[in-house]
């Protein structure tokens, strides 16, 4: 799905990863050694975005995660009517693409959302390339948030913000933001809906 929204309600962009599907561990492995997750800015979960210089090399992760993925067991099925209380049009900024609708929304109570589309990755992208995109630091979600969003204020909810994302939207966007990072060893807690309804309580005045 890659409709966007037409109103002008303010836009939730969601990550899965870390902000849904918590890691609970400080090494993110599992119980065999492997990977849990890939962190979005590594190589693997974007197939075709080259790495850092120096940066390790990671298998490829799954192009469509499995539905039998252990690690959806650690959704929370009551998360999806908290976020759809919270008044904004939800939309998808995962890695996971049209698999956060077809295997994470039914299990947390959401119905079908549109999806942010990342640049192609079967496109086979420079070092240079992806350093023309933005600064040292800026995650590479950043700028295609911004366009998504165009005008409209926005919440960006993902377990890898840095300052220099909030930089650079606060120069790039016209409209009030709120980037707001999780920790990715819990999840979405009590602590970041009331961070969340707050900023939209004082950003975004409801009519």
């Amino acid at each position: 799905m890659n409709d966007r929204c037409a109103d002008g309600r303010p836009v939730l962009f969601l990550d899965v990863d870390g902000p849904l599907i918590p890691f609970g561990g400080p090494n993110e492995r599992g119980p065999e050694g492997q990977l849990d997750r890939l962190p979005d800015g590594l190589p693997g979960r974007l197939p075709g975005r080259p790495a850092s210089p120096g940066s390790p090399t990671f298998p490829a992760f799954p192009a469509s995660p499995a539905s039998g993925n252990p690690l959806l067991g650690r959704l929370d099925p009551t998360v999806g009517r908290r976020l759809l209380a919270l008044g904004c049009d939800l939309v998808w900024a995962s890695t996971w693409l049209d698999d956060a609708n077809e295997v994470v929304a039914p299990r947390i109570g959401l119905p079908v959302l549109p999806v942010v589309r990342w640049p192609d990755a079967s496109t086979s992208m420079s070092t240079s390339t992806v350093a023309e995109e933005g600064p040292r630091g800026l995650h590479w979600k950043t700028p295609h948030i911004v366009e998504w969003a165009g005008s409209r204020p926005f919440i960006w909810v993902d377990d890898e913000i840095g300052d220099m994302d909030r930089f650079w939207v606060d120069a790039q966007h016209p409209g009030p933001s709120l980037l707001h990072r999780v920790d990715p060893g819990r999840g979405l807690g009590d602590d970041d809906f009331v961070a969340l309804a707050g900023w939209l309580g004082a950003a975004v005045p409801r009519a």
